[in-house]
């Protein structure tokens, strides 16, 4: 049966708990399904719970389903020329518009993801910030998507190269930055003259529906089909659902290794162009000439923040055998972290989002052990103690590993720092390569020698590699990604517009030979 939205309106208690609800325009039902006319799902009716104290948010969302899905990308279908013959810069001016209509609600949707995802309310806002940023940019790119003029061989013969929309693009986003990710596609891709359907993780439905409402209401007053922007929140086989579509030539996607695998191996079958952002076992390297005081900050908040939940999380932290005492400094530090309610003032690290991460972190921490790891500070989870507000936190978790140990390379989704020795900057690098990601790695060191051998065709093989800021941070000019097992894909910055668009070279003979 399909659900349509504002069937109830929101109750007095859940106004009273988070005010922003309203200003958001949410109801007590909330259709997990926009198709560019109307709010309508078909699927279950599910409650969004808030890690924060393992209970309800309280506004439900009926999510959406396959036949949803598929009617969201038959509008899509229908609206896709009228966008792609568009002047670019209008569609530029349409997507400046939306984020200006985010500078609006900075606040209550960054205050939704901190309930919403577990975040920190600073880092909440952040994340709309990057929204925000990422329309500014688009909007610039959108009176410089370029082409060229190509000298041709043959006597009266004209030869230039164009850049076209793709058409449609699927979103698929991770529950970790729901609204960062989606803009950093969707505004650029918009603007390069596509329509998309972005698919939320149902655990984050409320901040990607509020986001979706700001982008419709965008739409709606320019006069500009719905359909330009569908979205859809559900389980697996509405992503399934976007990656299958041969109407859909471009998904990006945003998730584990293990998921990214799959769905890369169905864009292949059918030809689909992917953008996978995925797995990031990042490391920071303290070299022996390092200002201490600077790494050991970046390392902190790069380990800690959004509860070890980032893709950037920095998970491996190697120091020069000669400055290792610096470990010291940093578990006394983690030692005073305030662990609980990302909402209140002084918490640095929230909840992990899920009760099974809980559960994994418990796992990650028992294995480091028995291949050889001493716990320096943290191992245990909250569960139920009366010192944090739910079931969902964890302390934050130093661990000194043996570098040849298994579990270095893999990725727990949760905060765990492994800590080991180094000499060289020559180990640095190898050690750094020595895993299947390779997303963002870290460099602290004052020797300019150093810093470019570090970044050097012959080091890091991330595709990000900074020196002396942490792996995490990244910002909206430069391309967002990374390699092998992180997938390949760019969003965000640099030329990732390239990923929307398709090439093509254009020869014209405006003579009255044929020369061959």
């Amino acid at each position: 049966m399909m659900r349509r939205s504002n069937i109830l309106k929101l109750s007095a208690s859940i106004k009273a708990a988070y005010p922003f609800l309203e200003e958001l325009g949410f109801d007590d039902l909330n259709a997990g399904c926009y198709d560019g006319k109307k709010w309508a799902a078909s699927g279950a009716v599910s409650d969004i719970i808030s890690p924060i104290d393992g209970k309800p948010i309280g506004p439900k969302v009926t999510m959406a389903t396959v036949d949803d899905t598929v009617r969201c990308i038959d509008e899509m279908m229908k609206v896709k020329s009228e966008w792609a013959t568009f002047p670019a810069p209008k569609r530029g001016e349409v997507v400046r518009q939306i984020g200006d209509e985010l500078r609006k609600y900075l606040k209550p949707l960054g205050s939704l993801l901190a309930v919403e995802v577990g975040k920190i309310l600073p880092e909440g806002v952040g994340e709309v910030q990057e929204f925000v940023d990422i329309c500014d940019y688009a909007t610039g790119l959108s009176r410089q998507l370029p082409g060229q003029v190509l000298p041709s061989e043959r006597p009266g013969h004209f030869m230039m190269e164009q850049w076209h929309p793709m058409g449609a693009v699927g979103i698929i986003c991770a529950f970790n930055f729901p609204i960062a990710v989606a803009g950093w596609n969707g505004a650029l891709s918009l603007t390069c003259g596509n329509t998309h359907i972005w698919k939320s993780a149902p655990t984050t439905s409320l901040s990607s529906i509020a986001t979706q409402k700001i982008i419709t209401r965008v739409l709606e007053r320019n006069n500009l089909p719905g359909a330009l922007a569908t979205f859809v929140t559900g389980d697996a086989s509405v992503g399934e659902t976007i990656v299958s579509d041969k109407r859909v030539p471009v998904v990006s996607f945003t998730g584990s290794c293990a998921a990214g695998r799959v769905v890369g191996k169905k864009l292949a079958d059918r030809f689909a162009r992917p953008i996978l952002e995925l797995g990031g076992n990042n490391a920071i390297f303290i070299m022996d000439d390092a200002n201490l005081e600077m790494a050991v900050r970046a390392t902190l908040f790069g380990a800690v923040g959004t509860a070890g939940q980032r893709c950037t999380t920095c998970r491996r932290l190697y120091v020069h055998e000669g400055k290792y005492e610096v470990v010291k400094r940093l578990t006394g530090l983690y030692g005073k972290l305030k662990v609980g309610n990302p909402l209140e003032e002084g918490v640095l690290v929230g909840p992990v989002h899920t009760l099974a991460a809980v559960d994994i972190f418990e796992r990650t921490v028992a294995e480091a052990v028995a291949q050889g790891g001493k716990v320096l500070v943290g191992g245990k989870a909250f569960r139920n103690s009366t010192e944090v507000p739910g079931p969902n936190y964890v302390q934050p978790t130093i661990i000194e590993m043996p570098t040849d140990a298994a579990i270095v390379k893999e990725e727990a989704f949760v905060p765990i720092l492994y800590t080991m020795k180094f000499k060289t900057v020559d180990e640095a690098i190898a050690l750094n390569n020595n895993v299947d990601q390779g997303l963002s790695a870290s460099l602290f060191t004052n020797s300019l020698q150093t810093q470019y051998k570090w970044l050097g065709p012959c080091g890091a093989d991330t595709g990000i590699a900074n020196v002396n800021i942490p792996t995490n941070g990244a910002e909206i000019g430069g391309a967002f990604g990374g390699e092998k097992h992180t997938g390949g894909g760019r969003e965000s910055g640099s030329d990732s517009w390239k990923q929307y668009m398709r090439r093509q070279t254009n020869t014209i003979n405006y003579s009255s030979a044929l020369p061959l």
